[in-house]
């Protein structure tokens, strides 16, 4: 099991993670496929550019249809430009991946099945796995965890608790983790992705504020005097 398959399985274990939206799960996938990749030397990071540094491909068929998507050559992506990239449709993918895996159900009662698009996870060792890995506290899947709400206060709560500052998404990208919140990881590479993700997630979360702001105006233009 990877990190990303990890972070899945515990943001669907997570009483938390009925609130999680689909866009933050992707790019905090996306965030983690760095990390493994990093971790196994796949790749570099040049100050925030993803450089590949060749070797096999990972044994993960997500893990290495990341690599194969690497910018090969100068310019180099940003950490910034592959969680938006990657991340379009990410946790989609990885749900397929666990359900094909086994590590997915549909539950049963009495013999029937719940409805069509209900999964819920197996009691599996995967799933045992990432329960263990999020109890020993390990630096960058709690960083990662807390960034979705999954654990303690998602990074990203300052811009839901005041929208009218965070509204312009311009004016927080690259702003970099809140006094208190950097992560605690001994690797730069590491903590320079999980700032990313905090500073895409702030990003994504300012968008959603501002366009809620856009459509109750539009409502409010719609209805007219006395509504």
């Amino acid at each position: 099991m990877t990190t990303p398959q990890d972070l899945l399985i515990i943001a669907m274990d997570t009483e938390a993670a009925r609130s999680v939206e689909q866009g933050n799960l992707s790019l905090a996938l996306a965030g983690a496929e760095l990390i493994d990749l990093l971790t196994a030397g796949t790749i570099r990071l040049d100050d925030d550019l993803v450089v590949p540094s060749g070797g096999a491909a990972p044994a993960d068929p997500l893990l290495a249809e990341a690599v194969a998507s690497l910018v090969p050559q100068e310019p180099y992506e940003s950490v910034d430009d592959w969680l938006w990239r990657r991340g379009r449709g990410l946790a989609a993918a990885y749900r397929a991946a666990l359900e094909a895996d086994g590590n997915l159900v549909r539950p049963r009662r009495r013999g029937m099945s719940f409805r069509a698009g209900h999964l819920a996870l197996a009691d599996s060792p995967a799933r045992r796995r990432a329960a263990d890995r999020l109890a020993a506290d390990e630096p960058a899947l709690v960083a990662l965890a807390e960034a979705l709400g999954l654990r303690g206060e998602p990074l990203g709560a300052s811009v839901a608790a005041d929208a009218d500052a965070e509204a312009d998404a311009e004016a927080v990208q690259g702003a970099g983790l809140p006094a208190g919140a950097e992560p605690d990881v001994d690797d730069d590479a590491v903590a320079t992705v999980l700032a990313a993700v905090h500073d895409a997630l702030v990003e994504l979360e300012a968008v959603r504020q501002r366009r809620a702001i856009e459509d109750a105006a539009f409502d409010n233009v719609w209805r007219g005097p006395g509504g």
